[in-house]
């Protein structure tokens, strides 16, 4: 694990599984229709409950580049926040649709004045991205958003394995200056 302080804000970056994290909210980086069937959608909602899904229905469909905010049924954290990195389950991804969700969840954060949040990786499953483009993707995402929003106590990137966090760490250590 490493932990980073960029403004008043605690990065951490850690192999973990995203629906035990402690956070006010967690990240699905869902479809434009919000099904969860696979992924880390797939595991959010067998973990916390099918609730989870019947909520984010209501929504469907929404664009990516938006995002919808659900409770987190029987997970730890309070919220699930749904962005979309792709329009149909199952697609291939782009670089400029995650970033759009990456910055919806966040903007989506702030607005709900969630303080703590963790991402998982964000289109680097069944979205294609791979780990090194999907790392320097949400690092500069982040970055750039608490750069101009210094309003997070903790943003969270939760790898699901150490290929992913090594990625992040690589890039974190060239990007964020002030590891803790």
């Amino acid at each position: 694990m490493h932990s980073f302080k960029l403004n008043n804000t605690i990065i951490v970056i850690k192999v973990g599984d995203i629906t035990q994290e402690e956070t006010e909210a967690i990240v699905n980086p869902a479809n434009s229709y919000l099904i969860m069937g696979g992924g880390v959608a797939g595991i959010i909602k067998k973990k916390g409950g099918i609730k989870i899904e019947e909520e984010a229905l209501k929504y469907s469909p929404i664009d990516v580049g938006k995002a919808v905010l659900t409770s987190a049924g029987k997970l730890k954290a309070k919220y699930v926040i749904h962005s979309p990195t792709m329009q149909y389950p199952g697609q291939i991804t782009t670089e400029y649709n995650v970033r759009l969700a990456i910055r919806a969840a966040l903007r989506l954060a702030l607005e709900n004045k969630i303080k703590s949040i963790a991402f998982p990786g964000m289109g680097t499953g069944v979205g294609g991205i791979p780990y090194n483009l999907g790392a320097k993707i949400l690092l500069e995402e982040i970055k750039h958003f608490v750069e101009e929003n210094d309003y997070f106590d903790m943003i969270k990137l939760i790898a699901y394995d150490k290929e992913f966090y090594y990625e992040l760490e690589k890039y974190a250590n060239s990007i964020l200056v002030n590891e803790l």
